[in-house]
């Protein structure tokens, strides 16, 4: 089992859901996400999601793009990214992952080598990635260059994907399996999804992976709410938004209101 399986199962074994938190490097500035991450550990995040940011983010919405957009206007590259990891996950103890996408792997220093970012990720600490434009039929690759080097793999599925597509998503799956709850960008929601719970019951009956709920959460309701049937509870824009209107304190706050909401009996 992995590290990232790991302390989701720890989580899962205390009797509530993981609480897993993203944030883009570099976002308002690399001092300050360090900053924000770190609050966001002592909040109570089980793991942490560091996104690198890229040009064209596909899954993204509109807060992350625009708070990814502040760290690529100020010049800050993956090299930058990489050593904020190697200062972050030498302070925190939680697994870190990196949330980016392919492009920026597969041309990892302006070549084609996937085993540069690999090997980069794992000297920087973190133990895992996501990859979101990367689909599980296609990631052999990936896979093998990550397996090389002890990284946990993350694929999502979708409420529209067929049982075949989740078992292979499952399959190729080795850190938790990512259900979106929606369709669509990324991005707070004022309601959860009703599709989010049928998806990890689908999946649960095609893998005993941790299935971890991402896209929509805000508040420390949603997380009580989809903490209630995921193994893990992913949150993003509703962070971002927090870092960028009030710094870490901000941060501190709302992830310390979505972790008393995983704990929720």
């Amino acid at each position: 089992m992995t590290r990232v399986a790991e302390a989701i199962r720890a989580a899962n074994a205390d009797g509530r859901a993981a609480l897993i938190a993203y944030l883009p490097a570099g976002y308002p500035s690399l001092t300050d996400s360090r900053a924000c991450l770190e609050a966001a550990v002592e909040a109570g995040a089980d793991l942490l999601e560091i996104g690198f940011p890229y040009s064209d983010p596909l899954m993204d919405g509109p807060t992350i793009q625009a708070a990814s957009q502040v760290a690529l206007d100020q010049g800050y590259t993956p090299l930058d990214d990489f050593a904020l990891c190697r200062e972050l996950t030498a302070a925190v103890d939680v697994p870190c992952l990196v949330m980016t996408y392919y492009n920026l792997a597969w041309h990892y220093r302006g070549v084609e080598r996937l085993d540069d970012f690999a090997v980069e990720t794992r000297d920087s600490g973190l133990v895992g990635a996501i990859l979101p434009d990367l689909p599980a039929e296609e990631g052999a690759p990936w896979q093998a260059v990550a397996a090389a080097h002890d990284l946990a793999t993350v694929f999502l599925a979708a409420p529209t994907s067929p049982d075949d597509r989740l078992e292979a998503v499952a399959r190729a799956s080795t850190g938790f399996v990512y259900a979106t709850s929606t369709l669509g960008v990324t991005g707070e929601r004022q309601s959860m999804s009703a599709m989010a719970a049928p998806l990890v019951k689908r999946l649960r009956a095609v893998t005993d992976k941790p299935v971890c709920v991402g896209i929509g959460v805000s508040t420390g309701e949603h997380a009580a709410e989809v903490g209630a049937f995921a193994d893990g509870v992913i949150v993003g824009s509703a962070i971002v938004r927090a870092a960028g209107a009030g710094g870490p304190k901000a941060v501190r706050d709302l992830v310390a209101e979505l972790a008393a909401g995983v704990r929720r009996r």
